[in-house]
C-alpha cells in the first residue's frame, strides 16, 4: 500500500513543482527587466534634479546618463546617442522605459525637465543588459533542478509518513494471523480509524463465530434428523427380508413409505432452506392473501380440524411471490392442524402499508419462553413432539425466513381460544388498491 501511496504523491508533486518552474522561469526575465528600470529610475531622478537646476547629471556607478534636446540630439557635448529612433524617443518622452539594440543590449528610461530658462530637455539614464538571457536560462535550469530534487524529497517523506502511519495496520495484521480461535482483537485505546476497523473485526468475527455455531447446530441436527427415518427403513427392511410373511411384509412396506415420505418432506424442506441461505430470491409481484388463505384450507388433508376464513374485509395484496404465500400459509396450517383440538381461524388483515395473515388454533399453545425459538431449525418445544405429529421441524424455520427475505416479520402468541397464534406480516403491494 505504501508504494500505490508513495508513487501518486511523488508524480503528482513533481508535475506541480514542474509547473512552478515553468511559470517562473517565464516570470525571470521580466523580473529581471523590472529590477534594471527600478535602478535606471532612482540614478534619474536626481540627475533630472541637477539638470532642472542648470547643473550638469552626477555620474552614476554603472549608469549611462546623458542631456538630450527634444530630437534627440545631445546637449551635454558627449557623443551623439546611437539605436534612439523617433519611436524610441517618443517612448522616452512619456517616461516609459525602452531597449535597443540586436540583440537587446540597452536599457533606456528618461523623463522630461525644464532648465532655468524654460528650454525642455530629455534626461536619460541607460544601461547594458549583457548577460540576461543567460542568466534567464540558467535560473531556469536551476528552478527545473529544484523542482526534480523537492520531488524526490516529497517522495522520501510520503513514504516515511505512509510506512509510519501503516504500522499499526502491521502489528494489527500480525495479531489477526496469530489470532487464537474464539479470541477477539485488542481494541486501541484512541478513538481513530484503527479502533474503528478493530471494533468492525471484532464485529465480523463475532458474526462468523455465530454463522458457524448455527451451522454446526444445523448439520448436527440435518444428521440427527436424517439418521432416524433412514434407520427406521433399513430396520423394517431387514425385518421384511427376515420375514417373508405376506401380511408383515406388506405391513412392513406401508411403514416403509410413511418413513420415505418424511425423509423426503425434511429433505424439501433442507434444499428450500439453502436455497435461501444462497440468496435465491424468485421476483415479487402482488399476490390477494385472501383467496390465498382460502385455497390454503381446501387443500388440508380430510380429517383435518375444522378451518375457516374469518375476519376478512375486502382484499389485501402482499408484495411477494406466489410460491413463498402458499409455503408459508401451507406450514402454518399444517402445524395449526398439528395442535388443534377441534378447529383452526384463519384471518385476513389489511393496512395502509402491510397485510396480516393470522392463524389461531385450540391446541395447547407454547410457552412464552419458547417462542423466541420456535422459528430456530429443528427446535421442538417438547422432545420428540414434532416427529410424533408427523414434522420434520423446519416448516416453521421456513416460514420465518421466506417472509425475512421479503422484509416481513412472523411472530407467536396466544390465541383468543387459548391455542397458538402466528401472525405473518408482508408489506402491502404498491400498485393494488385495498377496496
Amino acid at each position: 500500500m505504501w508504494l500505490r501511496i508513495t508513487v501518486p504523491a511523488a508524480v503528482v508533486t513533481l508535475i506541480v513543482l514542474l509547473g512552478l518552474a515553468v511559470v517562473a522561469g517565464r516570470g525571470l526575465g521580466p523580473l529581471r527587466l523590472q529590477t534594471v528600470d527600478d535602478e535606471l529610475r532612482a540614478a534619474l531622478v536626481p540627475a533630472a534634479d541637477a539638470v532642472g537646476a542648470g547643473r550638469p547629471p552626477a555620474e552614476a556607478d554603472g549608469i549611462t546618463l546623458r542631456v538630450l534636446d527634444t530630437a534627440g540630439r545631445p546637449v551635454d557635448g558627449g557623443a551623439p546617442v546611437s539605436r534612439l529612433d523617433p519611436s524610441a524617443l517618443r517612448a522616452l518622452k512619456a517616461g516609459e522605459p525602452v531597449s535597443t539594440g540586436q540583440p537587446v543590449t540597452l536599457r533606456w528610461l528618461g523623463v522630461m525637465v525644464p532648465t532655468p530658462d524654460g528650454t525642455p530637455r530629455l534626461v536619460v539614464a541607460g544601461t547594458g543588459l549583457a548577460g540576461l538571457g543567460a542568466s534567464v536560462r540558467e535560473g531556469s535550469h536551476w528552478l527545473l533542478a529544484a523542482a526534480l530534487v523537492g520531488a524526490v524529497f516529497a517522495a522520501a517523506a510520503t513514504w516515511l509518513v505512509v510506512r509510519l502511519a501503516l504500522r499499526p495496520v502491521a502489528r494489527m495484521r500480525r495479531s489477526v494471523r496469530a489470532l487464537p480461535q474464539g479470541e477477539r482483537l485488542p481494541v486501541p485505546e484512541a478513538n481513530d480509524e484503527l479502533r474503528a476497523l478493530a471494533e468492525e473485526f471484532n464485529a465480523l468475527l463475532a458474526r462468523q463465530a455465530e454463522a458457524s455455531a448455527r451451522l454446526r447446530r444445523f448439520t448436527g441436527d440435518a444428521a440427527h434428523e436424517l439418521r432416524s427415518p433412514v434407520a427406521s427403513i433399513r430396520v423394517q427392511a431387514e425385518v421384511a427380508v427376515a420375514n417373508p410373511d405376506p401380511e408383515l411384509s406388506q405391513e412392513t412396506l406401508a411403514d416403509i413409505l410413511a418413513e420415505a415420505e418424511r425423509l423426503s418432506a425434511l429433505l424439501d424442506g433442507l434444499l428450500a432452506l439453502a436455497r435461501s441461505d444462497a440468496g435465491e430470491l424468485p421476483p415479487a409481484e402482488p399476490v390477494e392473501l385472501v383467496t390465498e388463505a382460502r385455497a390454503a384450507v381446501h387443500r388440508l388433508p380430510p380429517g383435518s380440524p375444522a378451518a375457516r376464513v374469518g375476519g376478512v374485509v375486502g382484499s389485501a395484496w402482499a408484495h411477494a411471490a406466489h410460491a413463498e404465500v402458499e409455503l408459508v400459509l401451507n406450514n402454518l396450517l399444517r402445524n395449526a392442524c398439528r395442535y388443534a383440538q377441534s378447529q383452526i381461524v384463519v384471518s385476513v388483515l389489511a393496512g395502509r402499508s402491510t397485510v396480516r395473515v393470522v392463524v389461531d388454533d385450540d391446541g395447547p399453545g407454547i410457552p412464552p419462553e419458547h417462542r423466541d425459538r420456535v422459528f430456530d431449525r429443528f427446535y421442538r418445544v417438547e422432545h420428540d413432539r414434532s416427529r410424533a405429529s408427523g414434522g420434520t421441524g423446519l416448516g416453521l424455520a421456513m416460514v420465518a425466513e421466506t417472509v425475512r427475505r421479503r422484509g416481513g416479520r412472523v411472530t407467536v402468541g396466544e390465541s383468543p381460544e387459548g391455542g397458538a397464534r402466528f401472525q405473518v406480516t408482508w408489506r402491502r403491494a404498491g400498485n393494488v388498491s385495498v377496496s
